[in-house]
């Protein structure tokens, strides 16, 4: 799946505390000594940004910030965090490693569209029906599998056009007239391309890729799966609207100052520390209190 397993480790990171919104991430090249060896991710274009905030972070899915997500919250409890959503990855955390921040495991279009559905229902996983549902499979119980408070702060996140801009731009495809809250992936060599999101009544997600599972050619989630989710939301949004979501107890939205230009031109000045008083992020950044 790529990138698209990263609204998930960042949520689980949002419930544990150990981040917010508006937190100071590092976006430099990193040489991360595992286990394994060493391992050195890479961001999707080579490029880097410094100091970011994590929603700019995931919004414009850069690799290494949540690869150092990961660090805080440790593969073997984001690994549970996936199987409590429904995805029963063939191997052990420990085979992963790191690269389980960048969607290195195996799941299917099902298990992963569902696991957004849960986002969109304020973290409660509910069964697949492939039918009509009876009486009583409408009342069945769908558990919670991540905080509500976190589930909303990712969706709100993934609705964010302007964070989403450093990567794809102000008029990226999944930007829609109504609201929605969306993520693309790209698997390696890009054999796998994913566009998954979910608007106020529909969650859609949609695989590209080769049956024989062949590489494609300069195909990724943006410009394979993205513009086919895009068709398909405005299609069930022809007839009717689709409205942000309320906050659920304990969400505030706060206002995070930037700090002077010298400040913001000191922290990306190669080998800074972030100040522990500084939070970096955008007028709409939302932290879970």
């Amino acid at each position: 799946p790529g990138s698209a397993l990263k609204p998930f480790l960042y949520a689980q990171a949002i419930a544990q505390r150990r981040i917010t919104a508006a937190t100071l991430l590092d976006d430099s090249p990193a040489r991360l000594q595992t286990g394994g060896g060493l391992y050195i991710p890479h961001n999707h274009d080579r490029r880097y940004h410094g100091w970011v905030s994590a929603r700019v972070a995931l919004a414009s899915s850069l690799n290494i910030p949540a690869v150092r997500v990961l660090g805080m919250v440790s593969p073997e409890a984001f690994h549970r965090q996936l199987h409590d959503l429904g995805m029963r990855l063939p191997e052990t955390s420990g085979y992963y490693g790191l690269s389980l921040a960048l969607g290195s495991a195996e799941v299917t279009l099902l298990q992963l569209a569902n696991a957004y559905r849960a986002l969109a229902n304020g973290g409660r996983l509910c069964p697949v029906r492939l039918h009509r549902a009876s009486a009583a499979e409408k009342t069945a119980p769908c558990p919670a599998v991540l905080d509500a408070g976190a589930a909303f702060i990712v969706g709100d996140i993934l609705s964010d056009r302007n964070a989403r801009a450093l990567t794809f731009g102000m008029d990226s495809v999944l930007g829609t007239r109504f609201w929605s809250a969306a993520k693309t992936g790209t698997s390696k060599d890009m054999r796998d391309n994913w566009a998954v999101g979910y608007s106020q009544r529909y969650t859609v997600g949609v695989w590209v890729g080769n049956a024989s599972g062949a590489p494609m050619h300069d195909v990724s989630g943006t410009s394979g799966a993205a513009p086919v989710w895009a068709t398909l939301m405005r299609e069930l949004h022809r007839h009717e609207t689709s409205r942000a979501p309320s906050p659920p107890d304990g969400v505030v939205r706060q206002q995070v100052d930037f700090g002077s230009a010298s400040e913001a031109t000191r922290l990306n000045t190669r080998g800074a520390q972030a100040l522990p008083e500084r939070r970096s992020g955008t007028a709409d950044d939302a932290g879970a209190h």
